[in-house]
């Protein structure tokens, strides 16, 4: 029986998404299904594959995850099958693949639309679920649709690295306004090498510490952690970090004006001394 689950953009207020769970029982009553998310942001694909990549990595191999986020971002022709490091992702042409996988993923089939079909968002869940059912039911994946298929490339958000600086951008705000920063663990300890730091944003706070958990700082304080994804987390004791500092995630959209000029309220920097 096949473990599906399910991320989107489309949020709880109508009945899609009773609507796509119903459509995928009945290509199969034993599908079970999961909910990862609904209220992603509309056409925030930094969010999205951040939330995506920390999710599907700690499901049990041979997952199905069906991702409807910004699916009609151009008339489609193809849907997206991929598989990677033991989980099936399944989601619509449009860069966030390899967002999500912060690479290519080993293999990759293209699920042909029907052209006369109107292709709506139950259309395309009819088409996800009967590729897993196909699978579930032991078919090829090579079988299922068009093997290495031509596909659209989006490159994933990363930091900017100087010599004794980091520059991250603020990709996730969550339900208590902690922001998260795409900057690792891994990459601030490599580029620390044992020196002392301060995080700075919006342009004069600064936190020249690292915190186990929220409870190693005072109520209304400021503190910064790695939380348990792994990425730099600012966040206020019993506060409301993002509201309070005026900060806002990182979107496709401020992409093209962060180019032309640094956005302080969606950038945070880390200086090594």
């Amino acid at each position: 029986m096949a473990l599906i689950t399910l991320t989107s953009d489309i949020g709880h207020k109508d009945y899609l998404i009773g609507a796509i769970k119903g459509q995928l029982l009945q290509l199969d009553p034993a599908f079970q299904m999961m909910d990862i998310s609904h209220e992603l942001s509309p056409f925030n694909y930094p969010q999205a594959a951040y939330v995506c990549r920390n999710a599907i990595r700690h499901f049990p191999p041979f997952t199905y995850h069906i991702i409807l986020v910004n699916l009609f971002e151009k008339k489609p022709e193809q849907l997206l099958l991929a598989f990677h490091k033991e989980q099936y992702l399944l989601c619509a042409d449009n860069g966030l693949l390899n967002m999500i996988l912060e690479g290519r993923p080993e293999m990759v089939i293209g699920l042909p639309l029907d052209k006369t079909a109107v292709k709506n968002t139950l259309h395309c869940v009819r088409i996800m679920g009967q590729a897993i059912s196909k699978l579930a039911k032991g078919a090829g994946l090579l079988t299922i649709g068009t093997p290495d298929a031509t596909f659209t490339e989006k490159n994933h958000l990363r930091p900017v690295f100087g010599d004794n600086w980091i520059e991250g951008q603020i990709i996730f705000i969550d339900h208590f306004e902690n922001v998260i920063v795409n900057i690792t663990r891994e990459e601030f300890e490599q580029r620390r090498k044992g020196r002392s730091f301060r995080i700075v944003f919006k342009r004069d706070e600064t936190i020249d510490k690292i915190s186990e958990t929220y409870a190693d700082v005072q109520e209304g304080e400021k503190l910064a952690l790695f939380n348990s994804a792994g990425y730099l987390e600012i966040a206020i004791q019993k506060g409301n970090a993002a509201g309070l500092f005026g900060l806002q995630d990182f979107t496709e959209q401020s992409q093209n004006q962060y180019l032309q000029s640094r956005l302080f309220y969606q950038t945070v920097k880390v200086f090594f001394e």
